[in-house]
């Protein structure tokens, strides 16, 4: 089916093609009228920049938009944050700020935006005023340029995996495991979970809505359910049966954390790959970092000038330090502490302190990244304790073949491990940390029945925007932001 839509901004201004016919549907950013010609600048949300429509005399007595006023005000509606329809022809532009503009021949008011209500204004708004009108939000520059680069990286996350043979695989949002084994996870229940006949059993002690209304409250999946926190166990399933496969999709914490840096509903990237080891993993979570950065340097130049200008004055230089550099520094948990440890002793001051035993906190990740190498760094072998029940033991008893890709300005971006593959130890780590196995024996069967060497990692599509845009909260890189307190 061959199918028509008018011409965006974007195109328009690529194409140059001066003396032709256009027909656009665009907001205005701006009007400025003198007394014989009106200038508009208009932006479609294609690209940062707008394209400038000129309205001479005589089309503007021919528009009855230019005549219609509101009739409360007595403006003109023709304002900052109005829809038009415009037709006119493409002319070489008489300004030094693009090369070709609209002559109007017609203008149609579609949707007025009236100023006296109309927040966005013409001036800078800060992120904050912006988020408290998340439905207007992308019409700014800078919003507007960070959900086109979370387009493009969507489109690169895709591009890398089909290109190296990985399947798609679509895992379920509701579920009944907590794969992270954190235990913050959003239930999942059905309004009708009082009524009779519902579901499968009863949920055990009565809750005061029970004894009010004397029903019994059921599972409406037969078991406690909820919103997944990782698709990564159902990723290794399908990793099982065809080797190479990733899901795409939004995951939920019902962490109570009001940050910068957490979301309750935000979007995860988690290849799963059989036959796959830790330095393989290592080698696929570099590679698809340097695309993912390489792919939006290619295609994204005016948004990233944009956000370098405003945002981040070092974005441009780090993201080429990341495609430029020969390879990511890899180094174990264990000489990474050493090296910390150097620097403390050195005079260095972190708010953590620096101990094996403590883990690597957000400023160590960047220490490492920022000041010592300079570049990526993947660190790899993590104590045991503390990390979750699924990764592969290494020999010394005490460390797991684990591995974080940390990255200047943020710290970590992915992480990711060798799964263990082992029946026994997966069995006994489950028990050891509270977990029944009977309820994850479908888990256990992919040891059992032709198991293998597999890896995975989560890279958190929020993070990786927000580094590639230099936005300094994450409530900022994704459409609709859901966190604590907010849900609308």
């Amino acid at each position: 089916m061959i199918f028509t839509m008018p011409a965006t901004v974007k195109e328009i201004l690529a194409a140059e093609a001066k003396g032709q016919e256009v027909e656009l549907h665009a907001w205005v950013r701006s009007c400025r009228d003198s007394k014989n010609i009106s200038f508009l600048n208009l932006n479609d949300g294609s690209c940062v920049s707008g394209i400038q429509v000129v309205v001479d005399e005589e089309c503007r007595k021919a528009s009855p938009a230019f005549a219609q006023t509101d009739q409360i005000n007595g403006i003109n509606q023709i304002s900052n944050g109005a829809s038009l329809r415009v037709k006119g022809r493409l002319v070489a532009s008489q300004g030094n700020l693009q090369a070709v503009e609209i002559q109007a021949s017609g203008i149609e008011l579609l949707g007025a935006a009236p100023q006296d209500t109309y927040p966005l204004q013409k001036k800078r708004h800060s992120f904050e005023f912006l988020r408290e009108i998340s439905h207007l939000r992308g019409r700014s520059n800078s919003i507007g340029a960070v959900m086109r680069l979370r387009n493009r990286l969507s489109m690169l996350v895709h591009e890398f995996f089909q290109q190296h043979g990985f399947y798609y695989i679509h895992t379920p949002i509701i579920t009944v495991s907590d794969a992270e084994g954190a235990g913050e996870m959003f239930r999942v229940e059905s309004s009708g979970c009082l009524d009779e006949g519902r579901g499968g059993e009863s949920l055990g002690e009565k809750s005061a809505e029970e004894k009010s209304t004397g029903k019994k409250r059921k599972y409406f999946f037969g078991q406690e359910a909820f919103l997944t926190v990782s698709g990564q166990m159902e990723g290794e399933v399908y990793a099982h049966s065809h080797g190479r496969v990733y899901t795409f999709g939004p995951t939920f914490r019902a962490e109570e954390s009001n940050t910068s840096r957490h979301l309750a509903e935000f979007w995860m990237i988690e290849p799963e790959v059989a036959f796959l080891e830790l330095d393989g993993l290592m080698d696929l979570a570099e590679a698809l970092v340097r695309h993912l950065i390489g792919g939006t340097l290619r295609h994204c130049a005016e948004e990233l000038e944009l956000l370098n200008k405003w945002i981040e004055p070092e974005l441009l230089r780090s993201l080429q330090s990341v495609t430029e550099s020969e390879h990511f520094v890899r180094i174990s948990y264990t000489e990474a502490i050493a090296l910390l440890e150097g620097a403390v002793q050195g005079g260095k001051k972190f708010d953590y302190r620096v101990a094996w035993e403590d883990g690597l906190q957000t400023e160590h990740e960047r220490w490492l990244t920022e000041e010592h190498f300079r570049q990526p760094v993947i660190v790899y072998n993590y104590p045991a304790e503390g990390k979750a029940f699924y990764m592969k033991q290494n020999e010394d008893g005490k460390t797991v073949r684990g591995m974080d890709v940390l990255v200047p300005r943020l710290g970590e971006i992915i992480g990711g491990s060798q799964r263990e593959d082992d029946y026994e130890k997966l069995k006994a780590r489950m028990l050891a940390d509270g977990m029944d196995p009977e309820h994850y024996q479908w888990y256990l069967d992919l040891r059992r029945f032709g198991g293998t060497p597999h890896s995975g990692f989560g890279l958190g599509f929020e993070r990786i925007v927000q580094y590639v845009t230099g936005m300094k909260n994450i409530r900022d890189v994704i459409p609709f932001p859901r966190a604590v307190g907010q849900a609308s």
